[in-house]
Parts: structure tokens; sequence; C-alpha cells
């Protein structure tokens, strides 16, 4: 029987593998980084039009990195940037419809992707499955 370290690191090992696998297969044939990725992920969250410094912050980046980001968001048509009514020195940052179909195609092949690599188990395994990542991703 592995050590306990050895289970955990083969699990580790094994998950890691599987979330380069699902990122690979979500982003096949689209132009997105895993930065842009993130930025479009977390205007769809927030329902409205953020500020750059809100974006920044909520991604843990400095307002610099968020400002890139956008430049090449706003070049693919991705994000519009407005200027925010309430402050003249503020910029406002949100989806495009393509920015949201994007988003939208990524989420159908992340789905694609897992049936494709679940397909493999019984429906008691894919139960099994459910109930122990559901009981590890608990706080």
């Amino acid at each position: 029987m592995p050590a306990p370290d050895d289970t955990a690191e083969q699990i580790a090992a094994l998950l890691d593998g599987l979330v380069r696998r699902q990122r690979r297969a979500t982003k096949e044939g689209l132009d997105v980084t895993h930065g842009q990725l993130r930025m479009l992920r977390t205007l769809d969250h927030a329902d409205r039009a953020l500020r750059l410094s809100e974006l920044a912050n909520q991604l843990g980046i400095v307002p610099r990195s968020a400002t890139s980001v956008v430049d090449d968001l706003e070049a693919a048509r991705l994000v519009a940037r407005s200027p925010d009514p309430n402050d003249r020195r503020a910029t406002l940052v949100t989806l495009t419809p393509a920015g949201t179909e994007l988003l939208t195609t990524i989420r159908r092949n992340r789905r694609d992707a897992m049936v494709t690599l679940i397909d493999r188990l019984s429906a008691a395994e894919r139960s099994d499955l459910l109930r122990l990542l559901t009981r590890l991703s608990e706080d």
C-alpha cells in the first residue's frame, strides 16, 4: 500500500494532467490565452461593465497588466471600452457579443471534452466520481 504522501502525489499528478488536457481541448482552434479567458469570464460573471481598476483587482493583477489584456481583447473585438459616466477619469470594460459567443463556444468545448473523458466510466463510477470530487472541493 502506498504511503499517504505518495497517494497524494499520484492524485495531484493525475488531476494536473486532466486539467491540462481539459484546457487544451477547451481552447482548441481558438486564439485566446489563459489570462484573456480569465478576464472574459470575470466580465461575464460581473453582469455589468467594470472599471479597469475593478477588473485588475478581481483578477489579482496590476492595472497596467489589465490594460494590456484589455488592449488585446479590444483589438480582437471581444471587449469594448467606454467612458464611466460617473467618473470621466475612469474607463469601463464590457463584453461584446463576439466575446459572449466565444465564451459560449469555450463552455461547449469544455463540456464536450469532459463528456469524452467520463464516457469511459459506468454510470455508477460517474456518480462516485462526482460525489468524491464534490466532497474534496468542499471548504
